[in-house]
């Protein structure tokens, strides 16, 4: 395939950040879609679902570009959904039922051909292993990072990190929402390869 302009379908300033390290020019769009659970849904089939239709929401726009789509679903061992918390009380008791459990984070990504609506799909499973945790550092930390607007309460770029005991799983970008190793696959599979092309080419067309 004839390598195409990339568009990230995202707002999130974190996976922007993550798909600036490929050094590929890209834009960003943010897609509008209905992110409510289908009945008897899986966790991986939402997020890979999630992927799949942000950039099938935005292909009419953007024709002639590859479309990343990534979204992340977050669980506890129960298989209780760990959403975004939006304020300080829910992510109190996100923290608190994550104290001392195992949470899974499927990142379901996707790249998509706007015009071919061609589309290459995976889910990423990685596993954080949360400490035993107090209340105070629970609100310490919750005050220090306001991590209020990301799956399970807390950036794992950050001062997160203290939170765990362990983590688990293939690349560990995936815990902050875009796994550039499958990524990366992807685009060499459509004859893109991040490390051959020329020097000076990363720029971010679109903040």
């Amino acid at each position: 395939m004839t390598p195409q302009p990339i568009l990230l379908a995202s707002s999130s300033p974190y996976r922007r950040e993550l798909l600036k390290r490929l050094g590929l020019p890209f834009e960003t769009a943010s897609p509008d879609i209905d992110e409510t659970p289908s009945a008897q849904e899986s966790a991986q089939e939402l997020a890979t679902r999630l992927a799949t239709s942000k950039a099938r929401e935005l292909a009419p726009a953007w024709p002639g570009h590859w479309i990343i789509g990534s979204d992340q679903v977050a669980c506890l061992q129960d298989g209780t959904l760990l959403n975004k918390p939006g304020n300080h009380d829910r992510a109190v008791q996100q923290l608190s039922r994550s104290s001392g459990q195992r949470v899974s984070f499927m990142t379901g990504l996707a790249l998509m051909d706007s015009d071919t609506g061609k589309t290459q799909t995976h889910c990423e499973l990685f596993h954080a292993h949360f400490r035993q945790l107090t209340l105070d550092e629970i609100e310490n930390y919750l005050c220090t990072e306001k991590p209020y607007d990301c799956a399970g309460s807390f950036k794992m770029e950050g001062l997160g990190i203290t939170l765990f005991s362990q983590l688990e799983g293939r690349d560990p970008n995936s815990l902050v929402g875009l796994p550039l190793i499958t990524l990366t696959d992807m685009l060499r599979n459509w004859g893109l390869n991040p490390l051959l092309q020329p020097p000076g080419a990363s720029t971010q067309l679109q903040p």
